[in-house]
């Protein structure tokens, strides 16, 4: 079974972490939670759902995971300003292993120079910024190009598990 790296921050959106994480872990995925700092809970937007992360993206070795996901909301905007967890995706796009993003996700991938050249997609208001970054922007409910698999919001998120899953 695969070892997925799920990249959560502060405000993100619920159910983008919940439905990808369920569905992961119940096919037997181990999923680990990171974020900017060790052991921080985190509250979803709504409320819905609390995270604690089990450990900073910076004390991480990209090479040891199989995935990475990355849920939209507010957290990736947050994280893109730390640097440890800046340099753990960039460490983990040089490993060609599947990078999943959904909604404002793709914001992660842009502050790690990831995205030139890629077809995307994500939530309307992060497609200038992809695009001004060098990507491709689609209104698809999954985009694939190569090992980066995209969506748009959380009513893509079945097609989006599914996606991922296929690919591990």
């Amino acid at each position: 079974m695969a070892k997925v790296a799920m990249i959560v921050g502060p405000g993100f959106e619920d159910s983008e972490y919940r439905v990808p994480y369920r569905k992961l872990t119940e096919k037997g995925h181990e999923v680990e939670v990171l974020g900017a700092d060790a052991h921080q809970t985190l509250e979803g937007k709504k409320g819905e759902e609390r995270v604690k992360t089990e450990a900073a993206a910076s004390q991480r070795d990209p090479s040891k995971y199989d995935a990475i996901v990355i849920p939209g909301g507010h957290g990736p905007d947050a994280l893109r300003i730390d640097a440890g967890v800046v340099r753990f995706v960039k460490g983990f796009v040089k490993t060609g292993k599947p990078i999943a993003a959904v909604c404002h996700g793709p914001q992660l991938l842009i502050e790690a120079e990831a995205v030139d050249g890629r077809t995307m997609t994500s939530w309307p208001s992060v497609k200038t910024d992809l695009v001004n970054a060098g990507a491709k922007w689609e209104d698809r409910e999954v985009v694939e190009d190569d090992n980066f698999i995209t969506s748009r919001k959380p009513s893509d998120l079945e097609a989006f598990s599914n996606a991922l899953l296929a690919r591990l």
